[in-house]
């Protein structure tokens, strides 16, 4: 089968143009949420999941409504044919369609190897923890949190490393792990805004949002649109998971405090502002890293969450608005 033949097929058309129109939601929603001001990150979250979702039915539900959608008679008519650029050659013998053929599977590596493994990894890790430690009591406050956000309290352990490390598990028995050089470097309120945080994510764990968006993602695994669009999901789930515990602290700084010390270390001179440590030669990784942290730092410094916004009727414009386009997009 050539390449010709195969972007003809069902399953061709199903990858261009669910490519296409993942594209064309990203433009919109990115727009959207400019031209409405929309800051809150559960809003902007609900927002980036029609980037996510909606190209995995609507190849299949626009053939639904319309059958002869793919017909060339409906292409000369149609707004975008993906088809006239798949088909030109560059320089006379390299067609459009090998790139996105490379494109594909380039993205289909980086999802397996950036989100499928670490996912798997972490299911295994959770079902056969080998992480141990002593028991670190830090109540009342993890009771009197735990019952705020009607959720069993879990139980805190503290482990032997001198790295600044928390993280928790989810599961029926979740436990919020903390080394002791994140124990020695944070004062109990620093540290009450840690926990909340890891409180956040066992609670938002218990309505797995972002674990069934991941399985329906599953299926866009060769699209590096809806790849950078569940990333930034995940980086909402961050700043909705801080919201949560600043509602538990009422702190908003000591939470900020709490996220400078998680900035990647590098071999340059160190920088007295840890808000500037990505502004440092580091690798790509750190930089991202170090970047969104800086975000999160400054969001709650300048107390700007966007919560209690109204979204409603902006979020319904936007999807049909994404959804009459992309209709005549094939």
């Amino acid at each position: 089968m050539n390449l010709s033949t195969f972007f003809n097929s069902v399953v061709g058309m199903y990858l261009t143009q669910s490519f296409c129109h993942s594209v064309i939601a990203a433009m919109i929603t990115d727009r959207a949420l400019k031209a409405w001001s929309i800051y809150d990150p559960l809003v902007r979250q609900r927002f980036r999941l029609i980037v996510i979702l909606f190209p995995i039915v609507s190849f299949p539900l626009y053939q639904l409504i319309n059958p002869a959608r793919s017909s060339v008679l409906f292409r000369l008519d149609a707004l975008f044919d993906v088809n006239r650029w798949l088909f030109l050659e560059i320089w006379g013998f390299i067609p459009v369609s090998l790139f996105f053929v490379l494109m594909f599977v380039a993205t289909s590596l980086v999802f397996f190897f950036q989100e499928m493994l670490p996912v798997l990894r972490h299911t295994l890790d959770t079902e056969h923890p080998e992480h141990e430690g002593t028991h670190l009591d830090v109540d009342p406050f993890m009771g009197e949190a735990s019952r705020r956000l009607s959720i069993k309290k879990p139980e805190v352990l503290l482990i032997d490393d001198d790295s600044p490390i928390l993280f928790s598990t989810t599961g029926k028995d979740a436990v919020i792990f903390v080394s002791t050089g994140l124990s020695r470097a944070l004062p109990p309120e620093q540290m009450h805004a840690a926990l909340a945080h890891e409180l956040a994510h066992i609670a938002r764990n218990q309505r797995p949002l972002l674990i069934a968006v991941f399985l329906l993602r599953i299926i866009m695994f060769f699209n590096p649109i809806v790849l950078v669009k569940f990333r930034r999901a995940v980086r909402d789930e961050e700043k909705i998971c801080d919201d949560i515990a600043v509602s538990l602290t009422q702190n908003p700084a000591a939470l900020a405090a709490t996220l400078s010390v998680f900035y990647q270390k590098t071999d340059g001179p160190p920088e007295p502002d840890p808000r500037k440590l990505f502004r440092q030669p580091v690798s790509l990784e750190e930089y991202s890293h170090n970047l969104h942290l800086g975000d999160r730092i400054r969001r709650l410094e300048t107390g700007a969450d966007g919560r209690g916004e109204r979204w409603g009727v902006p979020f319904l414009i936007t999807l049909l608005t994404i959804a009459v386009l992309n209709y005549f997009i094939v």
